[in-house]
This record gives structure tokens, sequence and C-alpha cells, in this order.
């Protein structure tokens, strides 16, 4: 058995845009459900969302059979929740408020094996194919990628050192945080939050490394995207529900 390829990876190293959704709703049936609604990548949220890492297992295999790449974001830049989601299959891991260059080598580490990092080895997992595929930890790394989120003031000026980490893979903008960094909490409109947000993009793609972001605004998603993102995720699970619902009730008021 042969080591699975990456395609969200392969489609960054193409620079061909991904479009991508949210999947902060825990468990299988949801997940199943949007990996069939036509997205490159879906992001199985682990931080600010009630999935936990055992959630997550059941997720990905019930996005398997769909064209979709299963994104997941470990709550924090955990050596621990990085390797138990690495060993459950997780190719794809986005890495939450990295700030430094420090911090994207710990989590490039906690990505790759000895002697060019710290995950720890295990024979029977899901992502080794429980012991079929007889190289894998000598070639794992091949096909993981690691996208870090630089979500404040402070991390988006340090933008390039964080890019020139070997095995950071991508990066990615946290308006939500970003916006609050710079003192407009729940403004993620806000002129200077948008003008930063564009300077970041536009900074990240001429440090050679893909950018991405999240937004539910379909106008500015497309004005990120015109600035340089090439993973873009244009909404939530739960916020396209609430709102569909909303104007259901509306319509019948």
């Amino acid at each position: 058995m042969t080591l699975p390829k990456n395609a969200f990876k392969q489609a960054l190293l193409d620079g061909r845009q991904q479009i991508g959704l949210w999947n902060s709703l825990p468990g299988p049936l949801v997940a199943e459900a949007l990996a069939g609604c036509g997205f490159d990548w879906i992001v199985i949220d682990t931080e600010h969302a009630l999935t936990d890492v055992p959630d997550t297992l059941a997720m990905m295999q019930a996005m398997a059979p769909y064209p979709v790449s299963p994104v997941v974001r470990p709550a924090s830049n955990d050596v621990v929740l990085i390797k138990r989601l690495l060993d459950l299959g997780a190719q794809t891991l986005i890495v939450p408020y990295v700030q430094d260059a420090e911090e994207a080598r710990a989590a490039v580490a906690a990505m790759r094996y000895a002697p060019r990092g710290i995950r720890g080895v295990a024979g029977m997992t899901r992502a080794g194919r429980f012991g079929a595929i007889p190289d894998y930890t000598q070639r794992a790394e091949e096909e993981l990628c690691l996208i870090v989120q630089v979500e404040t003031a402070e991390a988006l000026t340090r933008i390039e050192e964080i890019a020139a980490v070997d095995g950071v893979d991508g990066m990615f903008i946290g308006p939500a945080d970003l916006a609050a960094s710079m003192g407009h909490p729940g403004e993620l409109m806000h002129p200077e939050v948008v003008a930063a947000i564009e300077d970041g993009i536009r900074r990240i793609a001429a440090a050679g490394k893909p950018p991405g972001i999240l937004t539910g605004d379909a106008g500015f998603a497309r004005q990120c995207m015109g600035w340089g993102t090439r993973f873009t995720a244009v909404g939530m699970d739960l916020s396209l529900m609430v709102n569909a619902a909303r104007q259901l009730s509306a319509a019948f008021r």
C-alpha cells in the first residue's frame, strides 16, 4: 500500500485556488453532508467548537468518499494534539495563533518524525494504514501540509520570518482575532482591519507562501482572492444554517 496523496497540498503547490468551508458542528452526519456540496476543502474545527480529537476520526471517515480535502484545526499549537490528529490520518493541519518563527518551528517539529522533528512514532495508526504502508515513517512528511495562522497585528509584522521557516506550507489570516488585536473587536470590515488583511495577503504571497482566509462575506472573499489568497474559506456551517433559518422565519412574519 502506498502513501495517500494530499490533494490540498498539491493544489497549493500548483497555485490553484481552493474554495473551502468551516465545519464547526461535530459529528459525521454534518461532515458527510458538507463533503458532497462541492467545496475543495473543509476545516474540521476543534479550537472554537465542541468537536474534539476523537470526533475527527468519524468526520474524516465520513468525508473520505467525496472529492474534498479535510483540514483539521487543533485547539492549539500543542505537540500532543498534533500527534494525535496526524495518527488519526489528518494530512493537513491549520495551527492557530502562531505569533513568530519560533512558534512556527515548534509546529513544524510536531509534524515531523525524528531526526527532523519530535513527532512520536507508533506503528498501528490509521495514518499508516495500520502498518500496511511500510515506509510511512520515512515518507509521511512528503504528504503532510502545515498551515499556520497569523491572526494578530503582532504576528503580521513577522510574516516574512514565519514564512521563511522550513516546513510551513501556507499562512492563514484570522480576521476576527486580528480585528480584536487592532482594537476593533467584532469589526472585521473596519477600514484599518481590511487594509491590514490586504497588506498581509500580499506580503505572504511575496514571501513565497500561499495565503488563506475565512470570511462569510462573498464580496470580500472575492477581494481577498484578487489580492492573492489561494485557499479561501467562504462560510461556516453554523452561520449558514442560522442565517437561512432567520431568513425563513422572517419571510413568514
